[in-house]
């Protein structure tokens, strides 16, 4: 078998990847903060390691996937100030903060379950790890590396940068940090600008708050990882991931405080994902160019001409290696579903082949080139271009344009199961969905109509509409930003 070689980020190399305990690898992944629906940025990142996640097991690793829930500890601001999100979210919906955890739950789960990524082996959550969070952080404080000020415990990071490279994970200079980092209101209690907290007090109305031997609070975000991924995978594992925008504060900070607890690097990969942009702009709430999953699946935004499928979705992410940047528009997404289904097609195909004595393609050479794209950093773009050759391939046999023998069949069949199925986590879209898929259409094209009978003030027409479909079992929600519906 070839060596698998990935980008590490941390040494900016490409690596060949030797376990630390083979055959068990240790992975964790960076996973939601559940206060929001989850959006198409984390999907990529997500359904990414979900690949990686597979093709290890595919070549015989024994894979420990952790991916952790953020419930608590993620501020509005990444210097420490301002509410905890799920809080705010908890006063504003005069909700119990956990209400709101598992209602995002739930939705992340039911949206990965879409995209048909596995779950992960463990999925701790930061609410379940509050005494292994304090002890990390008395520990630091213990060897020197942090104080505590006022009921809050602060994390040392230019005493911590004397004898370590504080950026390593970004290749910045401490320096230009500390010039670009301007002094924060309410951060007198901190000694130096760029130190973050380990722990926060917590003020009376803080809706989540535990005991602490420095007093009522709550976990800083970075903490969070670091205990949750020693627990579960020791002081050293294989690889890190997440998005390529929790670099420069979340895993650098995260490094940190890993090495001041227990003297060495936490992990030997860091690997990361790159961010979606919508013609060439970055994907944003406050430019309206950003969709939620279900916004896609129905096709009911502005931007889009049509619904796609979760397995379109998948595979169009699969167009762009995971660490460039990937642009939607119609048009991509449109080639996508076509691609796709020359996949599923070719499949059908390959069922109903006739062998042939003798061959005039090399399989085995197809099923290799497989591997050498897989193992060159998980290059999905290069197995998608390999796919298509036996897609011609097997086209080309049926209209006896060339010959397969029978070993020939079988082994194209194994290539289309290990890795347009098992890797690449692709499955044919049933005739339900197909009919889903009519039905989102048929509905958006009936809220178009009320649409623009509101628009021409034909306000009984476009209440008969919303309550013909409220009958039908559509339900309508109007807001500032357009119409929703679900069944």
């Amino acid at each position: 078998m070839q060596p698998l070689f990935l980008y590490n980020t941390l040494t900016r190399k490409k690596e060949e990847f030797k376990a630390i305990s083979p055959p068990f690898v240790g992975m964790y992944v960076c996973g939601p903060t559940v206060y929001a629906d989850v959006h198409l940025g984390n999907c990529r990142t997500f359904i990414s390691f979900d690949i990686i996640y597979r093709y290890l097991v595919h070549l015989g690793y024994k894979v420990r996937y952790v991916r952790n829930i953020t419930d608590a500890g993620h501020l509005e601001s990444d210097a420490d100030t301002g509410e905890d999100k799920i809080s705010k979210k908890a006063k504003l919906q005069q909700l119990e903060p956990m209400e709101i955890v598992q209602t995002y739950t739930v939705d992340f789960h039911n949206v990965m379950a879409q995209f048909n990524a596995l779950p992960p082996s463990i999925e701790p959550t930061a609410t379940g790890h509050i005494l292994e969070q304090q002890e990390i952080a008395q520990e630091i404080i213990n060897k020197g590396l942090a104080y505590e000020v006022n009921g809050t415990v602060y994390f040392d990071v230019e005493k911590f940068a004397k004898d370590h490279n504080y950026t390593a994970l970004t290749g910045r200079k401490l320096e230009e940090l500390l010039e670009n980092t301007r002094d924060l209101e309410g951060q007198q209690d901190k000694k130096g600008r760029l130190d973050f907290a380990l722990w926060i007090k917590a003020k009376p109305e803080h809706l989540m708050q535990w005991n602490s031997a420095w007093g009522k609070g709550f976990p800083g975000w970075h903490i969070e990882c670091s205990a949750m991924s020693t627990k579960y995978l020791g002081e050293q594992f294989d690889i890190h991931g997440g998005g390529m925008d929790l670099q420069a504060t979340h895993h650098t900070n995260e490094i940190a405080q890993s090495i001041a607890y227990c003297g060495k690097q936490p992990c030997n990969y860091w690997l990361h994902t790159n961010m979606l942009t919508v013609s060439g702009q970055k994907m944003s709430k406050s430019l309206g160019n950003s969709f939620l999953p279900s916004e896609l699946f129905s096709g009911n935004h502005p931007l889009l001409d049509k619904g796609y499928s979760p397995m379109t979705v998948r595979f169009f992410m699969m167009q762009t290696h995971y660490r460039s940047t990937l642009d939607f528009s119609n048009e991509a997404l449109q080639a996508s579903e076509k691609g796709f289904d020359r996949l599923m097609e070719s499949h059908k195909t390959l069922q109903t082949l006739i062998p042939s004595a003798t061959s005039s393609e090399d399989i085995k050479a197809l099923e290799t080139r497989c591997y050498e794209a897989m193992n060159d950093d998980f290059n999905t773009p290069v197995l998608i271009a390999v796919l298509f050759d036996a897609v011609r391939i097997i086209n080309s046999a049926n209209d006896k344009k060339l010959s397969l023998t029978q070993a020939d069949i079988e082994l194209l069949k194994k290539i289309y199961q290990h890795f347009i199925f098992d890797v690449m986590g692709l499955k044919a879209v049933s005739e339900n969905s197909k009919s889903m898929q009519v039905l989102d259409k048929v509905v958006n094209i009936v809220l178009d109509l009320r649409n623009k009978a509101k628009a021409e003030k034909n306000f009984p027409l476009s209440d008969e509409i919303r309550d013909k479909l409220t009958e039908s079992g559509v339900q309508v929600k109007d807001s500032k930003e357009g119409t929703a519906w679900k069944i």
